[in-house]
C-alpha cells in the first residue's frame, strides 16, 4: 500500500487534485459530499472497518475517512523561481531544519493562505511530507510547491541572483520585522524549533529581523512566527 492520508479536509483536497487511488470509507460513513467526490473522480471506494481504519491511521483522527494518494513530488528551485515570476510579488520560504510534522503543517497551511510561491528545505535533518503533514495542512499541500536541498546556502544565492532580497527571522535580530519595505521578490528563512538559523544563512541573509514582543516569553512558535510575517509581508503598505 503506498502513502496514506486522512481526515476530511485532506481527503477533499487530493480528491479535487486528482491524487486518490483508493479511498478507504468506515463502514457507515456518510458524508455525501466525499462519496460524490470520489464517484466524480472514479476513484474506488472500500468500506471497511473502524479497526483497520485505526490501523492505517496509526492511531491518529482519522474522521472515517483514509485515502491512498500519489507519492509527493518535489519541485525544484528552479521551477519555484520560474512559477515565481508570474507573482505581483515572488515571495519563497525557506525552512532551516524543522522537525516537528505539526509545524510543518501549519507553516505549508499558511503558505497557502498567502500565497507563497514555494518552499524550499533541506532534504536531511529536516521533517518530510508525510501523512502528519498532509493532516495538519488541511490539504494546503496540495497548493503549494515543495523544493528539497542539499545545502540553502547555494539556494540563496540562486535565489539572489534572480532578484530577491533575503530576511532572516531569529531571535538574534536587530531590526523589527514591521519596520520592512517587503517591496519586490522576498525570500523569508524562519529556524528550527530549538536551534534557530544557522550563523552561515544569516549572514547570507540581507536582513536579519525579529518580532518584538511584550508578554512574559520570549519565543513564539515557529509555524504561528510564520504566519505573522507572511501576514506582514503580503500586507506590506509599500508594495
Amino acid at each position: 500500500m503506498g502513502k496514506l492520508v486522512y481526515g476530511r479536509n485532506t481527503v477533499i483536497a487530493s480528491l479535487n487534485e486528482g491524487r486518490v487511488l483508493t479511498l478507504y470509507l468506515k463502514d457507515n460513513f456518510s458524508d455525501a459530499k466525499i462519496i460524490a467526490l470520489a464517484k466524480k473522480k472514479s476513484v474506488h471506494s472500500k468500506y471497511v472497518s473502524l479497526g483497520e481504519l485505526e490501523k492505517m491511521a496509526k492511531g491518529q483522527n482519522h474522521q472515517g475517512v483514509v485515502a491512498e494518494i500519489t507519492d509527493f513530488k518535489y519541485s525544484s528551485v528552479d521551477e519555484i523561481i520560474a512559477s515565481a515570476k508570474k507573482s505581483k510579488q515572488p515571495l519563497v520560504l525557506i525552512l532551516d531544519e524543522i522537525n516537528d510534522p505539526h509545524n510543518l503543517g501549519a507553516i505549508i497551511r499558511s503558505a497557502d493562505a498567502f500565497s507563497v510561491d514555494g518552499i524550499i528545505m533541506k532534504n536531511r535533518n529536516q521533517v518530510e511530507v508525510n501523512a502528519t503533514v498532509f493532516k495538519v495542512s488541511t490539504g494546503a499541500i496540495n497548493y503549494v510547491k515543495v523544493a528539497q536541498v542539499s545545502n540553502l546556502n547555494n539556494a540563496i544565492k540562486k535565489l539572489k541572483e534572480n532578484g530577491y532580497w533575503v530576511y532572516a527571522a531569529d531571535g538574534s535580530g536587530k531590526e523589527e520585522y514591521q519596520k520592512q519595505d517587503y517591496s519586490g521578490s522576498v525570500a523569508l528563512i524562519v529556524g528550527s524549533e530549538g536551534f534557530g538559523i544557522s550563523r552561515l544563512l544569516l549572514e547570507n541573509s540581507d536582513i536579519v529581523m525579529k518580532i518584538p514582543m511584550t508578554g512574559h516569553v520570549n519565543s513564539l512558535n515557529v509555524s504561528v512566527a510564520t504566519g505573522i510575517l507572511l501576514a506582514r509581508i503580503r500586507n506590506n503598505e509599500g508594495r
